[in-house]
């Protein structure tokens, strides 16, 4: 009798055990909750819960609360965090194909851009990494890059020997170094301080994050120039994603699709959105930058096309190009 009883017991705490454990699933990124890509992240978890009830539990981090984007893809690949969702500008370790989308004046507008990261090409990319143990589950829109200092900068000779912040990416320095201006690589978490304390003059990013992380405060003109893209490419450590059981992935899979769709139509809806409450904020200027001027940009920084073209495969760059029409 006493080892029925402790057989029913064993079984009963084995069985609680295994219930009562949901597969703990981080996602961390360096932006807030209020942006785009932070929207998508909060989607994300609201829908692999509801899709896989006490099979999972999406933990969000954001705002670099749990790694910054110098340590993120070192904790992707050690498994201390499952999701990751880096700027596009950040994998030129893993393959120079992606520098494609750091080039200055390549896509007009964001729309020219999803109709890129949709086409053939732009799906390939996120499969490109595999090989080094990351895989790509979609892309997520931010938005359009725009020009910031603390003078007007309506000539590329405007930008001659100013420091300005940049993500950690060649092209990103070339493209600066083109006008004469001086490129500093800072973590995202460390822009504001040094806008505020002189350590740069100057950053380019969307209206998203120059409204959420207050760079507004901090700069005198924003000038509307358009001239870049930040987006990112949701991803995860490959030896974890095809380890999973096919019910977990699925779900997770579908989750994310929706998610990724959940915050790029944010991105198309609220960039105009972001512009205003910085221009009623009424720290910062925002200057348009008329034909003539982004004309001289578009002149002075299009060498950097030719310096990454055989890094990034001129049919690439084609096939981008193609997606503006």
């Amino acid at each position: 009798m006493k080892l029925k009883h402790l057989l029913a017991s064993s079984l009963l705490a084995w069985g609680l055990s295994a219930q009562a454990a949901p597969m703990v699933i981080k996602f961390s990124h360096v932006v807030a909750d209020s942006t785009p890509k932070g929207q998508a992240a909060l989607k994300f978890k609201e829908l692999a819960e509801k899709k896989l009830p006490g099979k999972v539990e999406v933990q969000v981090f954001p705002n670099s609360q749990l790694f910054g984007d110098g340590k993120e893809m070192e904790a992707l690949a050690l498994g201390d965090v499952q999701i990751i969702a880096p700027s596009l500008s950040k994998f030129g370790k893993y393959t120079k194909k992606l520098q494609v989308f750091d080039l200055p004046f390549l896509f007009k507008d964001i729309q020219a851009v999803d109709r890129f990261q949709h086409s053939k090409a732009g799906e390939a990319l996120l499969h490109s990494m595999e090989k080094k143990g990351i895989t790509g589950l979609g892309y997520l829109h931010n938005g359009m890059k725009q020009l910031s200092a603390n003078k007007p900068l309506g000539n590329p000779s405007d930008a001659k020997g100013l420091k300005f912040r940049i993500q950690q990416s060649d092209v990103l320095e070339a493209q600066f170094r083109a006008v004469g201006a001086n490129p500093q690589k800072l973590a995202f978490s460390e822009v504001y301080q040094a806008l505020q304390t002189g350590v740069v003059d100057g950053q380019e990013n969307t209206w998203s994050n120059i409204y959420s992380k207050k760079f507004y405060e901090v700069q005198q003109y924003i000038m509307e120039s358009n001239h870049g893209l930040v987006d990112y490419m949701v991803i995860v450590n490959s030896k974890w994603w095809n380890g999973l059981p096919a019910d977990i992935r699925k779900g997770l899979s579908e989750a994310m699709s929706e998610a990724i769709k959940f915050g790029n139509d944010a991105a198309f809806n609220e960039a105009a959105a972001f512009r205003e409450k910085v221009i009623a904020a009424h720290k910062a200027r925002v200057l348009p930058m008329n034909k003539d001027h982004l004309d001289a940009w578009r002149t002075a920084m299009k060498p950097v096309w030719k310096q990454f073209e055989g890094e990034i495969g001129p049919d690439l760059i084609q096939d981008a190009q193609k997606a503006n029409n």
